[in-house]
């Protein structure tokens, strides 16, 4: 059975509610207000539903009309999906790409990835931004992202394992936890200040989980490692990121009683999977890619290192 309402008449019926009224509506969708009311009663009347009621001087929309107000947003969803994905197919690569990636990932292997992909599509551009925590999900959630690298897959959504994620908890070799000498307890952190990166959602619902009697907050996560390499207090990092600090001993792992290291994952999401470009497809790949050569590479120079302290 072929369908007798058009897009066209669920769109002036979306607008109306969104809009406040049937004025505001044309407004939105550059037609006259007539014409847009004439949309709405010729759906009103092919159905043989009554869609809205009028309520003082505001039309309001019946039990019916909630029902049918949902479903036309998920059909004029679909539709923009399906004539993005005309597009994107159509003209091939996708003119630009946009990715939200936890602030721990690598962004040296991140910035790789991009290069080979700009080899390959010269004209791509790439919009890159540095997320923490719940920010990420929630470039993805809104929209604002085609590919995130998150540590939790948002629900609805398709996503990969990427890779494992390594937290140590870490100060200056001459800070004052460190000349204690013994296991610390989360008594002994919370006596002195922490050093954390600010979430970029705007919600930010994660808690610390240590309560410190001092905390400064940052913004990025070099500036964070900069400071407790300077002896301005301590803070949680992931390895790969303060490997040269280690090495130069500019910082050193605080020996915790308990939950020195945090192990967790890092996933490659999609924000539409079906629909995604060839673009986004391609960089996905070269990010899986770059990131199973780094973790062999990484792998290769643990295993040296061991040998090395056994010989």
């Amino acid at each position: 059975m072929s369908p007798r309402i058009s897009l066209e008449q669920w769109q002036a019926l979306v607008a109306v509610v969104d809009a406040g009224g049937y004025a505001q509506a044309a407004e939105r969708l550059h037609k006259t207000q007539s014409s847009v009311t004439y949309l709405v009663q010729k759906l009103e009347s092919l159905l043989a539903v009554k869609a809205f009621e009028i309520q003082g001087r505001k039309a309001v929309l019946t039990p019916t009309g909630q029902m049918l107000y949902r479903r036309a947003q998920s059909l004029l969803d679909e539709a923009a999906r399906l004539e993005k994905a005309a597009k994107s197919a159509s003209a091939g690569w996708e003119a630009e790409i946009r990715i939200a990636a936890e602030i721990v990932f690598p962004a040296w292997l991140l910035l790789k990835c991009f290069d080979q992909l700009n080899s390959e599509s010269a004209h791509t551009r790439i919009e890159y931004y540095e997320t923490v925590i719940a920010g990420t999900n929630e470039m993805l959630l809104s929209g604002r992202a085609d590919l995130a690298i998150t540590a939790s897959i948002p629900q609805g959504f398709a996503g990969t394992l990427l890779m494992p994620l390594r937290m140590l908890l870490v100060a200056h070799p001459e800070h004052p936890l460190h000349k204690l000498r013994r296991p610390l307890t989360m008594r002994d952190l919370r006596d002195h200040r922490q050093l954390v990166v600010r979430e970029t959602g705007e919600l930010r619902p994660t808690k610390t989980s240590i309560e410190a009697a001092q905390r400064w907050t940052m913004s990025h996560t070099s500036t964070a490692i900069f400071a407790v390499s300077m002896g301005f207090g301590y803070g949680w990092f992931p390895e790969e990121r303060i490997r040269g600090e280690l090495q130069r001993g500019a910082l050193k792992p605080l020996p915790l009683r308990e939950g020195a290291e945090r192990v967790g994952q890092l996933y490659l999401v999609y924000a539409d999977r079906e629909n995604a470009g060839p673009g986004t497809l391609r960089l996905a790949d070269i990010i899986h890619q770059g990131v199973k050569a780094e973790c062999a590479t990484e792998l290769t120079r643990a295993s040296r290192a061991a040998a090395g302290t056994t010989s």
